[in-house]
């Protein structure tokens, strides 16, 4: 009887850990389509607007994650936090640059971490 509810304990941790997962994923990847939105329509007039409010999104997505890691309560390994807080740093500092002085090309690199994190989220 023990051994089973501990089995249901696990599962239930599991499914919220994998969907979680999921949520993160698809999060990540929504503001990978809106930023790369922003490079297919550089040159349209409201782009200037899109090109803010993706950033800006994308910039809140990757603060609750740095939230979320710097917390005492946070289970992952020590240098796989570091690591991540460094990369959302990197992503601070890209994006404040994109604000300043916007160029499409500095898109893609956001686009690409976004992507590529979604995708191991997803075990791809």
């Amino acid at each position: 009887m023990a051994s089973n509810t501990r089995a249901n304990a696990y599962k239930t941790v599991h499914t919220l850990t994998v969907r979680g997962r999921d949520f993160e994923a698809d999060v990540l990847t929504k503001c990978a389509v809106k930023l790369n939105e922003c490079i297919q329509k550089w040159d349209l007039p409201d782009n200037s607007n899109r090109l803010s409010e993706s950033l800006r999104l994308n910039q809140r997505v990757w603060t609750i994650f740095q939230t979320d890691i710097a917390d005492d309560s946070c289970q992952l390994p020590n240098d796989m936090r570091v690591s991540i807080l460094r990369l959302i740093s990197f992503i601070d500092k890209h994006t404040f640059a994109i604000l300043m002085n916007p160029e499409k090309e500095k898109l893609k690199i956001l686009v690409d971490i976004n992507i590529n994190l979604a995708a191991g989220l997803q075990g791809r």
